[in-house]
């Protein structure tokens, strides 16, 4: 067989992972922007602070679950019948309930909705990652990576635009029409993946475990670190928005603040993500790491502990976060999967992405929940940023070979 040809192959291959990447951040994202007006319709009258951090904590922790489900179950299927055909039905599954959710007449099947655009959107970010790191030329994969991985937060941008365009919020789910159409692209014009097929008589044996000993301590390593981040970032992700809305004067709509705000979460972190593969070219892997959930979690300092009311200077902080944000998004999705075999790299990769989103959806369920207790939404997402230092400990402390480092019987060729 031959390999890929990054002219006539790799990169159209890479373009439509992006694509898709980019959707699903918009899709993740979408939601929380509209919150403040999408479940008062849905309720047919107003709501307090309390009433709308319960119900968006149910529709937050919903669309986690089915997140970290896709990417745990995804990833194991993708391994057994290739990254096409999973990273496709993942892209349609969750164009078509978001889609869906145009139509949605109650907050109770809108978190179905989400809960299942989640399973869509957990299988699309393993199996991009996987699949161009198994296509990318070895010497610039970290920067394709690292590019990839912007593409999320560019979804972000979206969500922000759709947010100004769009005062309606139902009009902004007909987004999903577009995943829909990329997943019957996908699985009609773009090849699988040359190293998979070349892994797949191993597969027809003994399937190696991912638990096994040469894997174990890289399996917890990166599940710990991703595991923290995914805590820190979600929780304050989801519930960003609201935290701008809480600081406006009472009338307020919020619109254009919220807007901006989710625009310059996604800018930061397209700059953050950019860079991030030449920043590990530099550093190294783990230093690039360590570096930058350092910076989220002063960054999250200056954020929630010096604004009590809505000002200019939010978006500057907020673009700072965001910038880290990028770079560890980036850093991990170049690092992860090239730590382990390809006949078992979706399995793995998607237990490191994923395993840590049962916590994730906990905590951004409870942000809601401990609002009055921290007196704020403010407090409560600074109290979550102290993951930022976990994931810090655990990378200071892991001393796993660097990607490039691996031998070669368990990294790409």
């Amino acid at each position: 067989m031959h390999t890929f040809s990054l002219k006539n192959k790799a990169f159209p291959a890479f373009v439509l992972c992006m694509l898709s990447y980019l959707l699903a951040g918009t899709v993740a994202t979408l939601m929380s922007t509209y919150l403040p007006v999408a479940i008062p319709e849905l309720l047919g009258k107003s709501v307090d602070e309390a009433q709308l951090g319960q119900i968006g904590a149910y529709l937050n922790t919903a669309f986690l679950v089915g997140w970290m489900l896709g990417g745990l179950c995804l990833g194991i299927v993708g391994d057994k019948i290739g990254r096409i055909k999973t990273l496709a039905f993942s892209i349609f599954v969750y164009g078509f309930f978001t889609l869906l959710t145009v139509f949605v007449i109650n907050w109770e099947t809108l978190l179905f909705y989400r809960f299942l655009a989640g399973i869509g959107v957990g299988g699309v970010l393993v199996f991009s990652t996987v699949y161009i790191s198994e296509i990318w030329p070895e010497s610039s994969r970290p920067i394709a990576l690292g590019i990839l991985a912007v593409s999320f937060p560019i979804g972000i941008v979206l969500t922000g635009s759709l947010n100004i365009v769009f005062a309606y919020w139902r009009s902004a789910f007909w987004l999903g029409l577009i995943p829909m159409f990329l997943a019957v692209v996908t699985i009609l014009f773009i090849p699988e993946s040359e190293q998979w097929h070349q892994a797949k008589p191993k597969q027809m044996g003994l399937q190696e475990s991912i638990f096994s000993a040469p894997y174990k301590k890289r399996l917890i390593a990166g599940s710990l670190v991703f595991g923290s981040v995914l805590i820190g970032l979600w929780a304050i992700f989801s519930w960003f928005p609201t935290w701008i809305q809480s600081l406006l004067g009472a009338g307020v709509d919020g619109q254009q603040e919220r807007g901006l705000s989710m625009m310059l979460l996604g800018l930061g972190g397209i700059t953050g993500g950019f860079f991030s593969g030449f920043l590990i070219k530099k550093l190294g892997s783990r230093h690039t790491l360590m570096f930058t959930f350092a910076g989220c979690f002063l960054a999250c300092c200056l954020l929630f502990l010096t604004n009590v009311r809505f000002t200019p200077i939010i978006y500057f902080e907020t673009a700072l976060l965001s910038l880290f944000f990028g770079i560890s998004q980036g850093a991990l999705s170049s690092y992860i999967p090239e730590l382990f075999p390809i006949n078992i790299r979706a399995t793995a990769t998607g237990f490191c992405f994923n395993i840590g989103r049962f916590f994730t959806a906990t905590a951004v369920f409870f942000v809601g929940s401990l609002v009055s207790f921290f007196g704020g939404f403010g407090n409560a997402l600074l109290f979550f940023s102290i993951t930022f230092l976990i994931a810090l400990l655990v990378a200071f402390n892991d001393r796993a070979p660097e990607p490039e480092s691996v031998p070669s019987s368990s990294c790409l060729k």
